[in-house]
C-alpha cells in the first residue's frame, strides 16, 4: 500500500536559495505549458506531454536558466499539467501565480534518492543537485521510497516521501455496519447513528489578529517588504488553522470509518456551492454579503478535505465509501418517505407534516443518505478487491429496519440469499 511520510527539512541558506529557484522554474514551465495548450485548443488542435517534453528539451539549448533545475522535476511538472488538463479541462486549470503559489517540485525516480538516519531525531536525504539535506526524523519511513516532493509552507521547507509499506489493502468486509454522513455548516458531520462531529479551528484572538493584519495589508504597497512581512504573519495564522482542521478531519474519519463496512456521503459540488453571487455589472446579484458569509462558513469546515480523510482511512480498514445524490435528504421523512420543505422547521428541527416523525434535521439527512447508499450494496462488488461477506442480520446498526423505514423491501435490503465470497 502506498502511504505518505512528511518531514521538515533543515536546508542551508544555499540549498534554500537553490530550492526556491527550482520551484520558480517549475512554475514557469507549468504556466508556459498551460498557455501553449490553450493556444492549441483555441485552434482546434491538441498537444500532449510527449511533444511538450521534447520541445522543453530543445528549449534548454536557447534558455540556460532551464538547465539549473534537474530535468526530471521539469518533466514531472509537465506530467502533472497533462493530468490536470485531462481531468479538469485545459481552460479550467489555474495559473500558478507568484504571489499565491508556494514553491513545490517532485523527484519521481527513487534511484536518485537516498535516505540515511543519523540519530534519534535526525536523518538526511540525498536529492539531485541539492545534495545531502538534513531533516527531522519524526517517524519511521516504514517502507521503500518511491518518490519525494519538496514544498515550502511559509518559512519552512518540507519533504514528503511516497512509500510502499509492503502491506496489502484489506478485504472489503460486509460483516460490519453501515453509516451515513451529513455534512453541514453549523455541524461539520452528523452521522445516521446520532453522532455530531464539530469544532472551531480558529480562536477569537487569532480571528481578531487576522482581521487587523488584513487592514494593515490594505495599507501596504505591492512588492514592499512590509507587505511581505504582513503576508507572512497571516500565513502563519492560517497554517495553524489548517493544521487543526486536518487533524480534526483525520480523527473524525477514524471515528466514522472504523467498525463500518460502508460509509455513504452526499455528493456535494463544493465549488458550485461556494461560487460568488455578485453577478455582473448589467445583472448584479442579490444578497451578495449573505452568500459570501455562507461561502466562508462552507470553506471553513473543509468538506472536501473531510471526504479525502474518510477515503484515506477507508483504504486501511477495507471499508467502501459511496456518494449519493443529496437532493431532498434533509426534507424527506425517514419513517413514511414524505418529501416537503415544511418538514424541516428550522436548521435543527425536523417534524414530518404527515406522520409527525420528529428528529434532528442533520441526523434525518444522514439516515436518508444511508438509505440511498446501501440500496443494492449486497449485489455491488468493488473492483480489484477481495470481498468477505456475511449475512446482513449481524449488522449492529439495524440497516434492515432502516431500509424498511425508507420503503425498501426486506428482500432487496438483505440482497437475497448470501452468495459465496469471490474476488473481482
Amino acid at each position: 500500500m502506498l502511504v505518505g511520510r512528511k518531514y521538515r527539512l533543515m536546508l542551508t541558506p544555499e540549498q534554500a536559495e537553490m530550492a526556491e529557484g527550482f520551484g520558480n522554474i517549475c512554475r514557469a514551465v507549468w504556466n508556459t505549458g498551460l498557455e501553449q495548450r490553450r493556444g492549441y485548443r483555441r485552434r482546434g488542435a491538441w498537444i500532449g506531454y510527449v511533444q511538450q517534453a521534447r520541445e522543453m528539451a530543445e528549449a534548454k539549448a536557447e534558455h540556460s536558466w532551464l538547465k539549473a533545475a534537474p530535468s526530471h522535476i521539469l518533466q514531472q511538472a509537465l506530467r502533472d499539467l497533462d493530468q490536470a488538463c485531462r481531468t479538469h479541462g485545459t481552460f479550467r486549470v489555474r495559473w500558478k501565480a507568484k504571489q499565491r503559489w508556494q514553491p513545490s517540485f517532485r523527484f519521481p525516480d527513487p534511484r536518485h534518492l537516498s535516505v540515511e538516519r543519523l540519530g534519534r531525531k535526525r536523518a538526511r536525504v540525498r536529492l539531485p543537485k541539492l545534495g545531502w539535506v538534513a531533516f527531522r526524523w519524526s517517524r519511521p519511513l516504514g517502507g521503500s521510497v518511491k518518490s519525494a516532493t519538496v514544498t515550502r509552507d511559509g518559512k519552512h521547507w518540507y519533504v514528503s516521501f511516497l512509500v510502499e509499506d509492503g502491506t496489502r489493502e484489506p478485504a472489503v468486509s460486509l460483516e460490519r455496519g453501515r453509516v451515513g454522513v451529513d455534512r453541514g455548516v453549523v455541524t461539520l458531520a452528523a452521522t445516521s447513528d446520532g453522532q455530531f462531529l464539530d469544532r472551531g479551528f480558529i480562536t477569537p484572538g487569532e480571528a481578531e489578529r487576522y482581521r487587523r493584519l488584513q487592514q494593515q495589508l490594505a495599507r501596504t504597497r505591492k512588492g514592499s517588504k512590509r507587505r511581505k512581512a504582513c503576508q507572512g504573519k497571516m500565513r502563519a495564522i492560517m497554517r495553524r488553522v489548517r493544521d487543526r482542521r486536518q487533524d480534526f478531519h483525520a480523527r473524525s474519519a477514524c471515528q466514522i470509518v472504523d467498525g463500518n463496512a460502508l460509509v455513504v456521503l452526499e455528493d456535494l459540488n463544493t465549488a458550485g456551492m461556494t461560487a460568488t453571487a455578485r453577478g455582473t455589472a448589467t445583472e448584479p446579484g442579490t444578497r451578495v454579503r449573505q452568500k459570501a458569509g455562507l461561502n466562508r462558513a462552507i470553506l471553513d469546515k473543509g468538506w472536501h478535505s473531510f471526504e479525502l480523510a474518510v477515503r484515506n482511512r477507508a483504504r486501511r480498514t477495507g471499508a467502501v465509501v459511496r456518494t449519493v445524490n443529496p437532493a431532498h435528504t434533509s426534507t424527506t421523512c425517514p419513517a413514511c418517505g414524505h418529501v416537503h420543505p415544511d418538514n424541516r422547521k428550522s436548521q435543527a428541527k425536523f417534524v414530518c407534516t404527515v406522520c409527525g416523525h420528529t428528529g434532528h434535521a442533520d441526523t434525518v439527512g444522514a439516515k436518508n443518505t444511508l438509505a440511498r447508499g446501501h440500496v443494492g450494496h449486497r449485489a455491488w462488488r468493488p473492483r480489484r478487491q477481495p470481498v468477505r461477506e456475511a449475512p446482513t442480520s449481524v449488522n449492529p446498526q439495524g440497516i434492515s429496519a432502516l431500509a424498511i423505514e425508507a420503503g425498501i423491501s426486506s428482500a432487496s435490503a438483505a440482497g437475497g440469499s448470501p452468495s459465496p465470497s469471490y474476488e473481482t
